[in-house]
């Protein structure tokens, strides 16, 4: 089975002040993780960008933080809705690279992480959030993430791929 991670909204300015510092790292160590598993596997690793009420897609504040590692190969949706399906080539990308599961990552986790998780699995997709590889504004969002989504590990990735 073909995988694909989305990582979504890990962009300068929206976790600007808006996260906690320790908990943006430790999601980005299991992110670039998964995302460097999948890369050795040619499997898709899609950073997801809000642009939404931006005049400038050149502007510094939508970049990616420098915390997550951005290969070349990886692809890049721009996005101006909370559920990174809506008005996107989303889907037909997940479509076009057979992923038969999403792997949902990255900020805010009660807002984009969750809408998103959403419109996968209502489009069909097999879908899981990566456990510790979230950041939300309120830490106590997580948790309620957690204890009502379906969740993935890296190891059970490690596993998934034939690194383990």
């Amino acid at each position: 089975m073909k995988l694909a991670l989305l990582i979504i909204d890990m962009q300068k300015g929206l976790l600007q002040d808006h996260a906690d510092p320790a908990q943006i790292h430790k999601a980005c160590v299991h992110i670039n993780h998964v995302a460097s598993l999948l890369r050795s596997k040619n499997q898709p690793v899609i950073h997801v960008q809000d642009v939404e009420g931006s005049a400038d897609l050149n502007d510094e504040s939508l970049a990616i933080i420098n915390e997550i590692q951005v290969e070349p190969g990886d692809l890049n949706i721009k996005k101006e809705a909370s559920n990174s399906f809506w008005n996107t080539e989303l889907e037909q990308l997940l479509n076009k690279h057979e992923v038969g599961l999403v792997i949902v990552a990255g900020f805010a986790a009660e807002h984009c992480v969750l809408f998103t998780y959403n419109g996968a699995r209502e489009r069909g997709f097999k879908t899981v959030i990566l456990h510790n590889g979230i950041v939300a504004e309120q830490r106590e969002t997580i948790g309620a993430m957690y204890r009502d989504r379906n969740l993935v590990s890296y190891p059970a990735v490690e596993f998934m791929v034939g690194e383990k």
